[in-house]
């Protein structure tokens, strides 16, 4: 443990400050400030010697938190980066994006502040990587076996990097121009500038692991070619069928899924030139959709000069306390304020969306709501609750169906759940021997902290596949669902 009387001593959980709104609204850097590491260390400190640490439960990568807490404590950087990568290949990813189950399960947290567990990872990790502690780490020697990884956001790079330092030859493929997927295309700079992704990138290429970017797999390359040409192939695709709202002016100009902004906003806050750009300068934003990717839509738009942004979500407002039905260690569903929230626009709980509404040029200009209430397990219009809100830009951040199955998916004719994810067995491999799976491909959507897993536990099937067994770390079943989140 840490500090035995840390918990008594320090009370307060204290996060570093966030750069003020008006600063940071004009820029893409990230929005928070260094937090000085004395007080970082404090935090560790109140860490518990709690004899069940329940935040190992709440993380799927099964993170050694309490150890690592307790060096960052004691300022062991050394140690506390081998704690923390001896479950985790990318704590700087996570720490910057993960909603943190962890510190929902904290036992801290049933009177207290929890620990603050994400803020003393992602110092470890920069401490790391500022003492030079993070260096490549090349196999001692190559196996001959061959792997393509299809996808390169969270649970790709994963798999990737585990397979490589297994011994493998690894490919790892992306239809992007860079490789990382939606760590580099999803998600905005404001929330993880693009050289933490570049850095580790940097690492995986002198360890072994090659990236293929620009590459259509499908279209350019086959399914049946990968499986000819390697001796496994990891699908890591994502979900990325969006849910789409097919109603009334859906067809209007003005009105996109949230995946064709963000991209866009992304490339042209790295200086890049993007033709016939959808931005939010001048205008009324509405934002369907209440999550993460929402929120994101809605930092950008404050960063692009919007005139309004309203967020909408069908659900009613959360609590700020923890539900009864939800009790310690869950992951509860309460009123969450991010930074981009803090930035301004509205947020209206309990409506749908029946129609959008369009000018002469079929340019959207309004949107037609109604106030919803549950009746009977149903969503329910409230009489007369009908309204117009002026809109030229909607986006629509309502989740997403599974990956995508023209293509790909097709051609290598693997099964699907009833979800419609690719299937797999207890060793992530799908219905196609030597085709196997990890992330949301085969989950549905979900956390970073979820693919990682994913990641880590689909090359310890894909290595026992070629190898006939695995000292790789296995730190999920992919038929485990959420328990906390």
């Amino acid at each position: 443990m840490a500090d035995p009387q840390g918990f008594l001593k320090v009370r307060e959980r204290e996060l570093p400050t966030r750069r003020p709104v008006p600063v940071r609204i004009k820029d893409w850097h990230e929005v928070y400030q260094e937090q000085e590491l004395g007080q970082l260390q404090r935090q560790a400190g109140r860490c518990m010697d709690c004899g069940i640490p329940f935040c190992h439960n709440g993380c799927p990568l099964g993170n050694l938190i309490p150890e690592w807490n307790d060096l960052a404590w004691r300022g062991d950087w050394t140690e506390a980066i081998e704690r923390l990568h001896a479950t985790n290949n990318f704590p700087e990813f996570t720490g910057r994006l993960c909603p943190a189950p962890c510190e929902t399960a904290c036992v801290l947290g049933i009177n207290q502040p929890a620990v603050t567990i994400k803020q003393v990872e992602v110092t470890t990790i920069e401490q790391a990587f500022e003492g030079g502690l993070v260096t490549p780490q090349p196999p001692e020697r190559l196996s001959g076996k061959t792997v393509a990884v299809i996808g390169s956001g969270p649970a790709g790079l994963a798999a990737a990097q585990q397979l490589t330092r297994a011994g493998h030859t690894v490919a790892v493929y992306e239809r992007g121009e860079k490789p990382g997927g939606l760590l580099r295309y999803g998600i905005p700079e404001f929330k993880m500038e693009k050289s933490v992704l570049d850095r580790r990138l940097a690492q995986m290429e002198a360890e072994g692991t090659r990236f293929r970017s620009g590459v259509s797999v499908g279209d350019e390359i086959t399914g049946q070619q990968l499986v000819d040409r390697y001796d496994a192939v990891v699908l890591a695709i994502g979900a990325t069928v969006a849910r789409d709202l097919p109603v009334p002016g859906r067809e209007l100009r003005g009105v996109y899924q949230a995946m064709e902004y963000l991209p866009q906003g992304n490339r042209a806050a790295l200086g890049q030139s993007v033709p016939d750009q959808i931005l939010a300068t001048g205008l009324d934003v509405v934002i369907i959709g209440g999550g993460d990717t929402g929120a994101d839509c809605l930092g950008t738009a404050h960063r692009q000069g919007a005139r309004s942004v309203t967020q909408l979500e069908i659900m009613p407002r959360p609590t700020e306390e923890r539900p009864s039905g939800q009790p310690w260690p869950t992951y509860p569903m309460t009123y969450r304020v991010s930074s981009a929230h803090e930035e301004g626009g509205d947020r209206v709980y309990a409506v749908n969306t029946e129609r959008f509404l369009g000018d002469d040029d079929g340019r959207v200009r309004a949107l037609k709501l109604v106030e919803v209430e549950m009746r009977g397990g149903r969503f329910e219009p409230v009489e007369g609750s009908e309204r117009e809100i002026p809109t030229q830009l909607v986006l629509l951040a309502m989740g997403f169906l599974g990956p995508e199955k023209p293509g790909l998916v097709e051609q290598l004719g693997v099964d699907l759940d009833e979800r419609s994810n690719v299937k797999r067995d207890k060793h992530f491999m799908s219905s196609v021997p030597g085709v196997f799976v990890a992330g949301d491909a085969g989950r549905g959507q979900s956390l970073i902290v979820w693919a990682i897993a994913e990641g880590r536990a689909a090359a310890n099937g894909v290595d026992q596949w070629l190898t006939g067994s695995s000292q790789l770390p296995r730190p999920i079943n992919p038929t485990d669902r959420p328990l906390l989140v």
